[in-house]
């Protein structure tokens, strides 16, 4: 992308934030109890900031994460995944916070403009793109000081190309495959590629890494392999800067793969991977919050129904809730299998069919929630809501829960403690 267009979207971003942020309540502070119950009514009857959904983003959360992720790994250097817009929580909000974050060496995408966006933000540590870019793209991520991630025949001598038209070398992590076929050198051909990558002066290795399948009988097979690469790589004197392979599942299940920097994304945003919690390994804290404002207060009569295929219809008289979040914004479908949305101090269940752009929650015989309420769909506020918890109840894997959040959310900073 060239320069002209890359400042043209931020510019776009920027306009459309500010614009967003005029339509949004002022930021939420003190307890998060007390941040549960906003609710700002104006004089006419209207809510002030209207009743479009956001994300608020809790940056003390995201250094808590970095934090145990450096304790449960030995205080080794962390590349930070933030891939696929930050796991849902926005590029922007999570990148500068993380950069910040004395744990974190650097930060990893697998997008070329969300390469671009991370240094657009401001983040300053090292970015890794773990894909690859065309010639053009290359040259422009390397005048950012973006690390490219080689790992195909050839890349030799492209990047070598590359480096003397820029009169510099270029910064690389050599990535390698070792049983995921899906990106890499395939590791039973990579050592005479290492070599040659390794002894070329216009690269500088920085590191070497692999993915795992996550299934860990596997995965330690493929360990074994990316260690004996390693070990006969730098037997014959080359340099391949910090190996690095585990992901959140790894630094809680597989202690052996921490190596010399470890790549976590999941956890840092406060979610535990599939059998984490029952492992007591890391304490996370979510790192978000979805979050609209009631729209709708009604009482339903004995065999009313609600949304479509009437899939929920009232027994007695009994109020609901209309909230305006829906598919469409990244709450699952599957919510009116158990899901509960936080409104005050109470959860309510959600019922009916979860349609693109809103649900429905059964309040009770008594009229306890009012139109402008703040309703909590997700975030660390009660264990009902929790993302680990939708996921459990959805059956969606709680990288999808997270991921799937609409990338035009508005998203805001909340003041919480982490204590």
């Amino acid at each position: 992308m060239n320069p002209s267009r890359r400042t043209f979207l931020k510019r776009a971003a920027s306009l459309g934030t500010a614009v967003a942020g005029a339509s949004l309540v002022s930021p939420l502070v003190g307890s998060l109890e007390a941040a549960s119950m906003v609710r700002v009514l104006r004089s006419d009857g209207a809510v002030d900031g209207g009743y479009d959904p956001w994300i608020e983003v809790n940056p003390d959360h995201l250094r808590f994460n970095a934090g145990e992720a450096a304790r449960a790994t030995s205080g080794r250097p962390i590349m930070a995944v933030v891939k696929n817009n930050g796991y849902g929580l926005g590029l922007e909000e999570v990148g500068p916070t993380l950069d910040q974050a004395p744990e974190v060496a650097g930060l990893a995408v697998v997008k070329v403009e969300e390469a671009h966006r991370l240094r657009d933000a401001g983040v300053r540590k090292p970015v890794l793109l773990m894909s690859r870019a065309t010639v053009d793209e290359a040259r422009e991520l390397v005048r950012r000081e973006v690390r490219l991630a080689p790992f195909s025949d050839g890349d030799g001598e492209r990047l070598a190309r590359l480096a003397n038209q820029l009169q510099r070398p270029v910064p690389v992590h050599l990535y390698l495959d070792t049983g995921m076929s899906r990106l890499g050198m395939p590791h039973h051909r990579a050592l005479p590629w290492i070599e040659e990558m390794a002894t070329r002066p216009e690269l500088e290795v920085e590191g070497c890494f692999m993915g795992f399948t996550e299934d860990l009988e596997y995965d330690r097979e493929q360990l074994r392999r990316f260690l004996e690469v390693g070990r006969e790589a730098r037997s014959r004197g080359l340099s391949l800067g910090h190996l690095h392979a585990a992901s959140s599942r790894h630094v809680t299940f597989m202690p052996e793969s921490h190596l010399e920097m470890v790549r976590p994304g999941l956890i840092l945003f406060g979610a535990q991977v599939a059998g984490g919690r029952e492992a007591d390994v890391l304490e996370l804290r979510p790192a978000l919050r979805l979050r609209a404002r009631v729209l709708r207060v009604e009482r339903l009569r004995p065999g009313d129904s609600v949304s479509y295929g009437r899939n929920y219809i009232a027994g007695d008289q009994v109020w609901v809730a209309t909230i305006p979040v829906g598919h469409s914004d990244g709450y699952p479908r599957e919510a009116v299998d158990g899901c509960r949305i936080l409104v005050g101090e109470r959860t309510y269940p959600v019922i009916g069919a979860v349609s693109a752009s809103h649900c429905v929650v059964e309040v009770g015989a008594d009229r306890t929630v009012e139109q402008g309420d703040v309703a909590t769909l997700m975030g660390p506020d009660h264990p009902d809501i929790h993302p680990n918890e939708i996921s459990e109840i959805t059956g969606r894997s709680v990288y999808d829960v997270l991921m799937h959040l609409s990338p035009g959310l508005p998203k805001r900073e909340w003041a919480a403690s982490v204590g």
